[in-house]
């Protein structure tokens, strides 16, 4: 039986990057991005790919493609649309409404999305929703401060995709957060330490032996944890 994911934000980065593994391993994948550039990459993706488009802010457009997709189980649903806003913003000359874009994307989207697609999810036999997150949103491990809209964006998703674990156990369905490491992309800069490539390679590797027990943990792209 051919298993399915839906990856959002699959237009560029990691996430077309795991477009283009899952769909070479055999998955029917469900790519979402917001533009015609990231339609134009995936477009380049062998395999079983449907694109839609989809900016992940929009309710509207969230029910829409829930609607599209009824009756089709999801075996993986990877929250991976994100942003990284101001980021050399420091305080005292912070941008609130550049703050408040971030918080929508990096922390309700993820929740809009999962609760728009649950039924899907739960309705597979894989029953998992990966959510990327960032080692900046760990508050234990906040050495440096600064990166505030960043930073805070992430820590509320990884708290409210902790809450979904708790509630969504009891229909057997794995919530994970994971760090994707910091990696050569529009986001993370000519000089990170990993490619896409990488980054997908081991979480995949590791999503692939999670169980139900690991639900609601916070790990690295090598599966060790994070500190909340």
């Amino acid at each position: 039986m051919t298993s399915n994911v839906l990856i959002t934000g699959a237009g560029r980065g990691i996430g077309l990057e795991l477009a283009r593994q899952y769909a070479a391993d055999g998955w029917r994948v469900r790519a979402t991005c917001r533009d015609t550039k990231g339609a134009s990459a995936l477009e380049g993706v062998y395999g079983d790919v449907l694109i839609h488009r989809l900016d992940v802010t929009e309710g509207v457009q969230v029910a829409a493609l829930a609607r599209d997709l009824k009756g089709e189980p999801i075996d993986l649903l990877i929250n991976n649309a994100g942003m990284t806003g101001a980021r050399d913003r420091s305080f005292g000359n912070l941008d609130y409404d550049i703050w408040e874009e971030v918080f929508r994307v990096n922390a309700l989207a993820p929740v809009r999305v999962a609760e728009a697609l649950v039924d899907l999810v739960a309705a597979s036999e894989r029953k998992l929703i990966v959510s990327i997150s960032s080692r900046m949103g760990s508050i234990d491990a906040n050495n440096d401060g600064g990166s505030y809209s960043y930073r805070s964006s992430k820590a509320a998703l990884n708290a409210a995709m902790k809450s979904l674990s708790i509630d969504l156990a009891g229909r057997e369905i794995m919530v994970v957060v994971f760090h994707p490491g910091w990696v050569r992309t529009d986001m993370g800069g000519k000089s990170a330490s990993l490619s896409a490539k990488q980054s997908a390679e081991e979480m995949r590797a590791v999503i692939d032996r999670l169980t139900l027990s690991d639900s609601g943990r916070f790990l690295n792209y090598d599966g060790t944890d994070i500190p909340w």
